[in-house]
C-alpha cells in the first residue's frame, strides 16, 4: 500500500481505487444512494461510464466485459430495486465463472436494520450467487476491500463480488493511502502432473479433448490449438464455448449442449479418455449429467480446472490438475507429441460427422434460419462477434454458425434470456471496427430490448436479428412434449419490432423470406447506426429437426 496519506471522501477514495486497479469503463444506472461515488467519477475521466436503461442490462454488460477482457466487469447500481434487477447479471457471472464487481448503493449506516427505504441485506440476498459479498462500513478500509474484491473475482474459479456502499460512508471524509494494483494469480501445473497427463494420453486409443470455461486468453487458445494439432486430437467445445477453438479447423468435431450431434454424443460415450480443460462439466455440457457416469466415469477423466473446489465435485477424475488455462495450455504445448495413426483416422471421421451436421437442412417456413446462419458464417470476418441470449432459436446459432477466433461468441451458459443485446453493446464498445451481430428471440429481445437506446446513445452500431415466432418457443416445445395440445401462457402478441427500432433511432427492416436476408443485412450495415432485422419465422420450426406438430403427435 502507498504510504502517502490523502484526505478524501469515501466516494473519492473508491473512484481512485477503481482507476488504480485498471478499470477503463463501468456500466451503471444512476441512483441517489451512490451520488457521492458518481460525483467522484466525474474527476476520473480515465473510467468511461456507460449509462444503461435497466440494471439487469448493466450487469449483463459487466459480465460480457469480463468474458472479453478477463478483467472484472464493473457495474454500479442503486439499492433495493436496482440491486434486485442486477441480480440477473450476477447469476450469469456466477454460473459462467466471469470476473465481475457489483457496487450497490446502500442506506445510511444509522438506518441499518430498520427496513429503511429500499433497504436489503445484500450479504444474505447475494450470498449464494457471488464469491464474496460484503458491506464497507469504514471508508478507511475501502482500499483493502476493493483490492480483495479484484483478487477474489479473478483468482481460482473467477466469479462475481458484491460490495454494498452505505451512502453516508461515501460522503465521510477520511485520511487513507491507496492500494497497489492487483495482480492476476495464475496456478501452474506441476511437472509430475503433466507427465502423468502425457502418459495417460499415450496409452489411450480413443481420446477426446473438451475445452470450456473462462480464464482463457488468445495466447492460451493458440497454445492449445498447437497441442491438439501436434497430437492429432479431436477437439470438442463445451456448451457455449465454441470460440475457444476455430470451428473451421480440421481437428474441431463439434460442441456439447443444445441439440448435440448424436454422432458426437456416441463418440463421447465410446471414448476411453476425456481430457477436459477448463470446463466444469455442468448439466448442459453433459446432457443432464447422463453423458458421463457419476461419480466414476467409465472413461478415464483428466480434469484440468482453475478452482480446486470443482475437481471431484461431481465426477471423480483419474487425474485432477488444478491450473490456470494459460499455464496449462503452455505446458501442454511443450509436451513431446504422441504419434498415433489411429487418432488421425478418428479425427477425420469425426470431422466429417460434424460437417454433415452443420449442412443446411431446410425446415418449415419461408425463412430458413440454417441458411441465414450459414450465409453469415461465410460472409462475416473471422473476428466478428455473435451474441445471443436463451431460447430454441439458439440451437440454429450454435449449430450453423462457425466461430473462429477468441471473443467471437458471447452467450450465457446460465441460459439467461435477454443477454444478447447488452453483450453486443459491450463487444462493439471494445472493438468498434469489428462487426457485432446479436441474435434474440422475440421473447428474449423484450427482456432487455430497451438497451437498444444505449446503443443509439453511444453510437455503437450493432445489428440485432430478432427471430420472431410469436411465442416463448422453448416452453411451448416442452408443453407439446409433456402436455400435448394444452397450450397456455406461451403465446406472445408482439409489438412492431421494425417500428420500435425506428422509434429508438435505429435502422429497422422486416425479412419474410430467406432470399431477402443478405440484401437486408447489407442495408443494415450501410445504415451506419444500430440496426434491427426482424425475421418472421414459422412457429412450426421449433428445432432444426422437428416441428411442433411432430412433437405433439409423437407425445400423443
Amino acid at each position: 500500500m502507498s504510504t502517502k496519506l490523502r484526505k478524501r471522501s469515501g466516494g473519492q477514495v473508491l473512484a481512485e481505487q477503481l482507476r488504480i486497479h485498471g478499470v477503463e469503463r463501468a456500466f451503471c444506472v444512476p441512483g441517489e444512494s451512490y451520488l457521492a461515488l458518481l460525483d467522484a467519477l466525474y474527476d476520473v475521466p480515465e473510467i468511461g461510464l456507460i449509462t444503461c436503461r435497466q440494471e439487469g442490462g448493466a450487469a449483463m454488460m459487466a459480465d460480457a466485459y469480463g468474458k472479453l477482457t478477463g478483467k472484472p466487469g464493473v457495474c454500479l447500481v442503486t439499492r433495493g430495486p436496482g440491486a434486485t434487477n442486477a441480480s440477473a447479471g450476477v447469476h450469469i457471472a456466477f454460473q459462467d465463472s466471469t470476473p465481475l464487481l457489483l457496487l450497490v448503493g446502500q442506506v445510511a449506516r444509522r438506518m441499518t436494520d430498520r427496513e429503511a427505504f429500499q433497504e436489503i441485506d445484500y450479504r444474505r440476498m447475494y450470498g449464494q450467487m457471488a464469491k464474496w459479498v460484503a458491506q464497507i462500513e469504514d471508508p478507511a478500509r475501502i482500499p483493502e476491500y476493493i483490492s480483495r474484491a479484484f483478487y477474489t473475482a479473478t483468482s481460482g474459479r473467477p466469479g462475481p463480488v458484491v460490495l454494498a456502499l452505505p451512502e453516508d460512508m461515501l460522503t465521510e471524509v477520511v485520511e487513507v493511502s491507496d492500494a497497489e494494483p492487483y495482480r492476476r494469480v495464475h496456478i501452474h501445473p506441476g511437472a509430475g502432473e503433466m507427465a502423468t497427463l502425457h502418459k495417460e494420453l499415450a496409452e489411450s486409443k480413443r481420446p477426446l479433448l473438451i475445452l470450456g470455461g473462462s480464464s482463457w486468453t488468445p495466447e492460451a487458445c493458440t497454445d492449445i490449438k498447437l497441442f491438439a494439432e501436434a497430437n492429432h486430437l479431436p477437439v470438442i467445445a463445451a456448451f457455449r464455448y465454441q470460440y475457444l477453438f476455430d470451428n473451421t479447423h480440421g481437428n474441431y468435431i463439434g460442441d456439447l449442449g443444445l441439440a448435440t450431434n448424436p454422432a458426437l454424443t456416441e463418440r463421447v460415450k465410446q471414448a476411453d479418455l476425456l481430457l477436459v480443460v477448463g470446463a466444469r462439466l455442468g448439466e448442459m455440457t453433459t446432457s443432464g449429467y447422463t453423458l458421463i457416469d457419476i461419480p466414476t466415469p467409465k472413461q478415464k477423466l483428466i480434469h484440468v480446472y482453475p478452482g480446486v473446489e470443482e475437481l471431484g465435485r461431481v465426477y471423480q477424475p483419474t487425474v485432477a490438475i488444478n491450473a490456470s488455462m494459460p499455464a496449462v495450455a503452455a505446458a501442454a504445448r511443450a509436451l513431446a507429441p504422441i504419434d498415433s495413426p489411429e487418432w488421425k483416422g478418428s479425427v477425420k471421421a469425426a470431422r466429417d460427422d460434424y460437417l454433415r451436421h452443420i449442412s443446411v437442412i431446410n425446415g418449415s417456413g419461408d425463412v430458413q434460419l440454417d441458411e441465414v446462419l450459414a450465409w453469415l458464417s461465410g460472409h462475416l470476418p473471422a473476428e466478428s462477434t455473435v451474441t445471443n441470449g436463451a431460447g430454441n432459436y439458439t440451437a440454429w446459432v450454435h449449430r450453423f454458425f462457425q466461430y473462429r477466433t477468441f471473443g467471437s461468441q458471447l452467450a450465457p451458459t446460465a441460459g439467461s434470456m435477454g443477454y444478447g443485446t447488452p453483450a453486443a453493446i459491450v463487444a462493439k464498445s471494445l472493438y468498434p471496427d469489428r462487426p457485432v451481430v446479436c441474435f434474440a428471440g422475440d421473447g428474449c429481445f423484450l427482456m432487455t430490448g430497451q438497451e437498444l437506446a444505449t446503443a443509439v446513445q453511444y453510437e455503437l452500431n450493432i445489428i440485432i436479428v430478432v427471430v420472431n415466432n410469436g411465442m416463448y418457443g422453448t416452453i411451448r416445445m416442452h408443453q407439446e412434449h409433456d402436455y400435448p395440445g394444452r397450450v397456455i401462457a406461451t403465446d406472445l402478441r408482439n409489438p412492431d419490432f421494425v417500428a420500435l427500432a425506428k422509434a429508438y433511432g435505429a435502422y429497422g427492416e422486416r425479412v419474410e423470406r430467406t432470399g431477402e436476408f443478405p440484401a437486408a443485412f447489407e442495408r443494415a450495415v450501410n445504415a451506419k447506426r444500430p440496426a434491427l432485422l426482424e425475421l418472421m419465422v414459422d412457429a412450426e420450426a421449433i428445432t432444426p429437426n422437428r416441428t411442433l406438430t411432430a412433437i405433439r403427435n409423437r407425445a400423443n
